[in-house]
């Protein structure tokens, strides 16, 4: 006889047929516990709108206690208070480290007090939830049961080790949040303890395409000694931006890369027909040492000036789709330039002046033979150049089975990322508004598994926030592109596609290992606290008899039609 659970989400114990319980295998009924926020809102219709905001007060995730501070060296911060208890039973969050007391070091003066501790993540529960069209971000329960199951998860054999999901950062996005309370609510959406809980930002060094126009960190021509190099325009947008994310994840991390080097570092011709023609769309970058030693000074500028916001840069990638000329800002780079500037300019001034930030060989996307193939094949085959490239990153073609599995046979330890999600729509079509539909949330998936199972070790996202149209600065092959949040008329849309990224990227945590899913659409992971996490994607009619063996489990529920799961099991 099968014995019925309930299994209640971080987001509240709103699922009303059964109580809280006190641990992960608690029948309902047991003294509850609470959950540490309130109850999410329900969302409706195909494209992912709010019905709901969301419940009421949520309670602060609890801090993480830092422990005593070691003899002589600053304590570990004042305690991080929990929040108010949530109305829908959560109890108040726990407290975070003690205030920390300077040790007396032999000899020496005493300690400093150390600064607040940050939240911490809340402890894994097991949990159920579901997503289709017209019923996003369902909490559901299973039964315990024997059998076959639908889907295999084992833990018997593991393969990479996650990184984390990501987003990037773009000055039209932040535009499009004109109220305080649209930027709260985006940032909790995207980098909250019940959002998508992104691990990374994305940075452009200077306009991406999806910049208010176009600019560098230095337009003055012949400047090799980076007199001029500023960051005054990314504190406008930018730089704010990725504060507000800082708010919210206090242990975001952050890569970076240039769409286009200064101008003045590139030769013509540009993109034909531009925007009118411009040196920052297209050209090709120039090999010559006081231009290639200037670009590597602007990497290590902007690395320091961006520290000195408080934004650590650990990875920075030379140039984003280096074989494409686009009517946008960006820049074709040979082979050879491309290998001598990691291996002669770009390495040693990192290593001399940044040693913590890395290189990541990216931002690889065209997989033609003579395009980002033959630059990524030529880096590798470079003794000293591959020696500086710490990570990959490749997206659109790049990402494909056969240029991947290429890079892992070439860069054997080398961990490959998935630099930039697609971002469907139509490029060329000057339609009024981006797609953001529910077919392109099953595309989002196929793009999401793919590149977990062909072995990359993070995925980012492309825009995380923009409006409705879409649009970029490109106006003459003109692009609505889709996003993961939409402003619309004052309000915040959560797409389709970005429910299905948050099936993934909210339970997966950074140095997870991915572990076998056989037997039906679906990924696993084992989570650092033990915890196993399976999504799943059912192309097929709605089926109350899925089921997932996990944990020594087999754990039936009610699977909608064209639609994903995610259980999150603590054995």
């Amino acid at each position: 006889m099968k014995r019925m659970r309930t299994w209640i989400t971080g987001a509240g114990c709103a699922f009303v047929a059964a109580a809280c319980s006190t641990g992960p295998n608690d029948s309902p009924g047991s003294a509850g516990s609470g959950s540490p926020s309130g109850a999410a809102g329900s969302v409706t219709g195909p494209g992912g709108s709010a019905a709901g905001s969301p419940a009421s007060a949520a309670a602060g995730a609890p801090g993480s206690s830092a422990g005593a501070a070691p003899v002589g060296q600053a304590g570990a911060g004042t305690a991080a208070t929990g929040g108010t208890a949530s109305t829908t039973g959560g109890a108040p969050g726990t407290a975070g480290g003690e205030t920390g007391v300077g040790g007396a070091a032999a000899g020496g003066s005493l300690g400093a007090a150390g600064a607040a501790g940050s939240p911490g993540t809340p402890p894994a529960t097991n949990l159920l939830v579901t997503s289709a069209a017209g019923a996003f971000w369902k909490t559901g329960a299973w039964t315990e049961g024997t059998g076959a199951a639908t889907v295999t998860v084992s833990d018997a054999t593991s393969y990479q080790t996650w990184a984390g999901f990501g987003g990037a950062f773009n000055e039209l996005g932040w535009s499009y949040l004109t109220t305080k309370a649209l930027q709260d609510q985006a940032l909790q959406l995207l980098f909250g303890n019940d959002g998508c809980r992104f691990a990374w930002g994305r940075i452009p060094m200077g306009a991406s395409d999806y910049g208010t126009d176009r600019y560098t960190l230095n337009e003055t021509a012949g400047d090799t000694a980076m007199t001029n190099f500023s960051i005054a325009r990314d504190k406008q947008k930018l730089i704010p931006f990725i504060k507000a994310a800082q708010a919210v994840k206090s242990d975001i991390r952050f890569w970076a890369s240039p769409w286009t080097p200064p101008t003045w570092m590139k030769s013509s011709p540009y993109q034909t027909p531009g925007n009118p023609v411009n040196a920052f769309d297209g050209g090709t970058m120039k090999s010559d040492d006081a231009t290639l030693k200037a670009h590597a000074l602007y990497f290590t500028k902007f690395i320091a000036a961006y520290s000195g916001e408080g934004i650590k840069i650990e990875y920075v990638a030379p140039q984003n789709e280096p074989n494409y000329s686009q009517n946008y800002p960006s820049a074709i780079w040979s082979p050879s330039t491309f290998t001598t500037f990691i291996g002669k300019y770009l390495g040693p001034a990192l290593a001399a002046a940044n040693p913590t930030a890395q290189i990541m060989l990216g931002t690889m996307s065209n997989n033609g033979s003579n395009a980002d193939v033959a630059v990524a094949n030529a880096v590798l085959a470079d003794a000293t150049a591959r020696g500086f490239c710490k990570v990959i990153g490749v997206q659109w073609g790049m990402s494909d089975s056969g240029p991947v599995s290429n890079l892992q046979n070439k860069a054997a330890g080398i961990p490959i990322w998935l630099s930039e999600h697609k971002c469907g729509g139509s490029p060329g079509q000057n339609v009024s508004a981006a797609p953001n539909d529910f077919n392109y949330a099953k595309d989002s998936w196929g793009y999401i598994r793919d590149a977990i199972k062909r072995g990359l070790s993070a995925y980012n996202s492309w825009n995380m926030v923009l409006d409705k149209g879409g649009k970029g600065i490109d106006n003459t092959r003109v692009w609505a592109q889709n996003a993961l949040l939409v402003v619309d008329g004052g309000q915040i849309v959560q797409t389709p596609a970005y429910y299905v990224f948050r099936h993934v990227s909210q339970y997966v945590t950074p140095q997870a290992k991915r572990i076998d899913a056989t037997g039906g659409d679906a990924i696993a992971f084992k989570n650092p606290d033990g915890s196993l996490v399976a999504i799943m994607y059912n192309s097929g009619a709605a089926n109350s008899n899925y089921s997932v063996a996990i944990g020594g489990k087999v754990l039936q529920f009610s699977m909608p039609a064209s639609g994903w799961a995610t259980v999150r099991y603590v054995p």
